[in-house]
């Protein structure tokens, strides 16, 4: 990937609807030739999708918890089901350490944590933090091949 296909990806990532017309405009390039090279990221794999970023509070997700799981003896493919299977939970990472699984999960109101905790209860010890503010939300990290 070249410094193109970096800016291609950075336009991207701040509007992912903008228009052919409209990248190939901020990248000085002919219309067919931002489309050659956007149709080739996406059969790479270098770009696996467009989503809408969601303002969650609007939806009605007031809080956000981070939950470390350590599975109970025998209980890890069983845990992984269950986090798999629990749609409140956004994101989850296998991680090295004394906990096996972090995950990040979205809740209505603060009643529905011991609700999907309680389903875990069995598989797994728990720890929870409540987020009080993301001063960093998900981001692309930086695209230079230098850094």
């Amino acid at each position: 990937m070249d410094w193109i296909d970096r800016q291609l990806v950075t336009l991207l990532q701040g509007d992912a609807r903008l228009s052919l017309a409209e990248l190939a405009r901020q990248l000085k390039m002919a219309g067919p030739s931002v489309s050659e090279r956007l149709k080739r990221l996406e059969e790479s794999g270098a770009i696996t999708g467009y989503v809408p970023q969601l303002d969650l509070a609007r939806w009605g997700y007031t809080l956000t918890a981070i939950v470390r799981l350590r599975p109970l003896p025998g209980q890890l493919k069983a845990l992984e089901r269950q986090l798999v299977a629990t749609p409140q939970i956004t994101e989850c990472d296998k991680v090295t350490g004394e906990d096996c699984y972090i995950a990040r999960l979205v809740l209505k109101h603060i009643g529905q944590l011991d609700e999907i905790l309680d389903g875990f209860a069995e598989l797994a010890s728990t720890s929870t933090a409540i987020v009080k503010a993301s001063p960093v939300v998900r981001r692309l990290p930086p695209l230079d091949p230098q850094d």
